[in-house]
């Protein structure tokens, strides 16, 4: 199902995903070495309801993937661990790599973010490195996302990117449309050939997310059934925003309420 909102909806979604950006940036600043992943879980459950909104995630039983309802508020994936993180009693420690992915419907519609970041005050290099690339690739991404693009102009832009910084690009898992529901049509492959696909136009809200692994493309699966990690135990960062297609091109819908 592709759906096309109206101006109206598109105007919800934008107030959606601010309290999404406000969330994922409040419990950022809460996120300390010592704080438990299962802490994180709860501070966002009381976050959501708060803000009035529900969570995507805690009956999300996907197709296909997952062991039953994901049962948790955010997804957690500290170093290798990149989606999908299941919430577990961890504590993080210095230098730890971060990754929040936080999905919510609140009056009718759907909004999805994601930030990485590292916990305390030793950021290495290659940390570093992992996450700029992310964020430049959704940058690249958000800034090919206009009336009449495809989604194969998106997939190339910000695969371009990922692989000029290094990185081996999986396409298993990537971008994919929201509005009523958090997963819908189109798929937005973190690569791919420009020109093909789905043609964008106005009211159309996709979410982005790059993500990638520091040496390799391949993914191994917990016990847990969810939460995915790199094959070789590498570090991985994740970074996604919900926009929508309007006449002008992509707006940004889950930056923040206090982003200048």
């Amino acid at each position: 199902m592709i759906e096309i909102l109206t101006a109206a909806e598109v105007a919800e979604a934008a107030r959606t995903g601010a309290v999404v950006g406000d969330i994922l940036q409040a419990l950022r600043q809460r996120c300390e070495p010592g704080t438990n992943l299962l802490d994180i879980d709860r501070w966002a459950g009381d976050m959501i309801r708060e803000a009035g909104a529900q969570s995507c995630y805690v009956d999300y039983v996907p197709s296909g993937f997952g062991r039953g309802p994901f049962g948790h508020y955010i997804c957690t994936g500290v170093n290798d661990a990149v989606l999908h993180g299941r919430p577990r009693d961890q504590r993080l420690a210095d230098g730890d790599l971060l990754s929040l992915d936080l999905a919510i419907v609140r009056n009718g519609v759907a909004a999805d973010a994601a930030i990485s970041f590292v916990v305390g005050g030793a950021v290495d290099g290659e940390s570093a490195a992992l996450i700029a690339a992310t964020e430049r690739a959704l940058a690249a991404g958000i800034a090919a996302a206009r009336p009449g693009a495809r989604i194969g102009d998106l997939s190339h832009a910000i695969g371009t990117v990922l692989t000029e910084a290094g990185y081996a690009v999986n396409n298993e898992f990537g971008g994919h449309g929201i509005g009523s529901t958090m997963h819908q049509d189109p798929h937005v492959p973190n690569s791919g050939r420009p020109g093909r696909g789905y043609r964008l136009r106005p009211g159309l809200m996709l979410a982005l997310e790059p993500w990638v692994m520091a040496d390799t493309d391949e993914l191994v699966t917990d016990a847990d059934g969810w939460t995915l990690r790199s094959a070789t135990g590498c570090r991985t960062a994740h970074t996604e925003h919900t926009i929508a297609i309007t006449e002008e091109g992509a707006r940004i819908l889950t930056m923040p309420s206090t982003a200048s």
